[in-house]
């Protein structure tokens, strides 16, 4: 037993990754070129997430709820379970973590928090659905990879996970719903690092952001609230 652990504890991440940085782009770009158009109505749900979040209420709320249940199942069988699995063997588990955040998220749908956080929270929210749905894609093109490899809101999981941390961190969730969001901002910044992607460091810092934010909101007192909604 001691044996199995001291060498299995020599293994490092890199060691473990089955695709270099190319092979990983380029399921990117086929992914893209085989469901474009569907990054159209993907790029309108994502700002409809930002409205909602800007104009919290009961029934915006249960809107950008649901639209992160549907984009969660369909990046967990579009892109993990059909091809993602195809360069890493733990595709089909991450499409089943998705899967399983997107059924928590229809079940929060169907009971949304009603109190709407304060200022600086709901400012966080906003930030993060905003690089998640409309500058995140750019990231591509800045690198120099194109825009055939860049990664939308709802189509690919790095945004989908960002913009989901500002939709619960605006609706005051339960921990358990972070902690599939978080966890894959934990382990895609964990590949982009060994994959040697310059901007590896965005997720798990956008992830820290909003458990940061969300630890303030749950230290405020309830008269710092903006209200209830109506």
């Amino acid at each position: 037993m001691s044996e199995w652990w001291t060498e299995w504890a020599t293994y490092r991440l890199s060691d473990l990754l089955m695709f270099s940085q190319r092979s990983y782009y380029r399921l990117m770009a086929l992914y893209n070129e085989a469901v474009w158009p569907a990054h159209l109505p993907a790029l309108a749900a994502g700002l409809a997430v930002i409205g909602c979040i800007a104009r919290p209420g009961v029934h915006t709320r249960r809107i950008a709820l649901l639209v992160l249940a549907v984009a969660w199942g369909w990046v967990g069988w579009a892109y993990h379970l059909a091809r993602y699995a195809d360069i890493n063997t733990a595709g089909p588990w991450f499409a089943l973590a998705f899967g399983v955040q997107a059924v928590m998220l229809c079940f929060m749908a169907l009971r949304p928090r009603a109190a709407t956080p304060a200022g600086v929270q709901k400012q966080v929210a906003l930030g993060l659905a905003g690089l998640a749905v409309v500058a995140y894609p750019l990231l591509a093109p800045g690198s120099g990879r194109g825009w055939s490899q860049a990664e939308v809101f709802g189509i690919a999981p790095d945004p989908t996970a960002i913009a989901t941390l500002g939709v619960l961190l605006a609706s005051r969730a339960h921990p358990i719903a972070w902690l599939i969001p978080l966890a894959w901002c934990a382990v895609s910044g964990a590949t982009l690092m060994e994959l040697r992607v310059g901007y590896a460091w965005l997720l798990p810092t956008f992830a820290l952001l909003a458990v940061a934010a969300g630890l303030l909101f749950r230290r405020m007192p309830q008269a710092r609230w903006q209200g209830q909604d109506k």
